[in-house]
């Protein structure tokens, strides 16, 4: 039995792959509990408007207690009236001869509008999540088109690296998953991006045996940094399914809070936290007690850390002042 007021969440892209993935589990309570009635507006392009309206034939077929109703559009405004979480999902992929400068320009467009309907149309507490990839400068666009929505509640998806990071350490110290704490994935979510060990503990005790400092720096960085395209190379799709869980698991632990003192990774407009940039979408440790992200303090940054740090934040400088140049922001 649902017994609370019912929340509006919206999914942009639908009818492709991520979300596909993620709308079963979301209209399941998988995010807001079994209590909490889902309402889920799907926006997506004129030409996918079809094909999300069979996501939602499937998505009634399955009965959830929690989906409360679906609406499909194709207009920004009405797909994020009285929104009170958004996946940003959809995104233009990079096709063959493309420049970097004419992705973030059609992606640039794509977002730039949506932080305007954002803005103007989503709840006071909305939450947003961007996935479309480039995520991290996506996420910058729109929220700098959203100047009435804290910049706070505007983040990117490095939780998938997190996970990442996570999976392997377990696989190499021979734990659960759930054992182990402490990691973050400082910077953008791209090849630049630094998953940290430094601060790892594996029931509350700090880890200092049994990851070796070449495993580290040969195997496990890169691992994490370019797993999407091992899986690409693997499976001839991107991945779909794990990003979709990684959404799911960003915006529960934000609308839930993160469990006891544990953090997680999550990209948003840096405050200039350990020598990052004010302002561009960096991934930091974080917390949430079910309201908003704070960034977790006073952790000390090695000579070895900071180069990394500070080679993914200048990645995403470069591509705020790309976005700038193309008149985006």
């Amino acid at each position: 039995m649902t017994s609370t007021a019912p929340v509006t969440v919206t999914v942009t892209g639908a009818a492709g792959q991520i979300a596909y993935s993620l709308l079963f589990r979301l209209a399941a309570g998988e995010v807001y509990g079994a209590d909490t009635p889902i309402r889920l507006r799907l926006l997506e392009i004129p030409s996918a408007v079809g094909a999300a309206e069979g996501v939602a034939m499937e998505l009634d077929d399955c009965a959830f207690p929690t989906l409360a109703s679906i609406d499909i559009t194709d207009e920004p405004n009405a797909g994020f009236e009285g929104a009170n979480a958004a996946f940003l999902v959809g995104a233009k992929p990079r096709g063959k001869g493309m420049e970097r400068a004419d992705l973030l320009t059609a992606n640039g467009a794509i977002f730039r509008d949506q932080g305007k309907a954002i803005n103007d149309h989503a709840a006071q507490d909305v939450r947003v999540l961007v996935v479309g990839n480039p995520a991290n400068t996506n996420a910058y666009i729109a929220h700098r088109h959203a100047p009435d929505v804290p910049a706070g509640r505007f983040t990117a998806l490095m939780r998938l690296d997190h996970n990442r990071a996570l999976s392997q350490l377990a696989t190499r110290l021979g734990a659960p998953v759930g054992e182990l704490d402490g990691a973050v994935v400082w910077g953008n979510h791209s090849a630049t991006q630094f998953p940290d060990v430094s601060y790892l503990t594996r029931r509350g005790e700090p880890v200092t045996a049994g990851i070796g400092e070449t495993w580290l720096t040969d195997t496990f960085i890169p691992k994490v940094a370019k797993r999407g395209a091992e899986i690409i190379a693997v499976r001839g799709s991107s991945s779909a399914a794990s990003a979709a869980g990684a959404s799911i698991d960003h915006m529960r632990d934000w609308v839930q809070g993160t469990p006891g003192d544990s953090w997680t990774t999550v990209a948003l407009p840096s405050g200039g936290q350990y020598g990052t940039v004010e302002g561009v979408v960096t991934g930091l440790p974080c917390r949430s007690r079910g309201d908003e992200w704070e960034v977790v303090e006073g952790l000390e940054i090695s000579d070895f850390q900071r180069a990394r740090i500070d080679a993914s934040v200048a990645e995403l400088v470069e591509e705020r002042d790309a976005v700038q140049g193309l008149g985006l922001v």
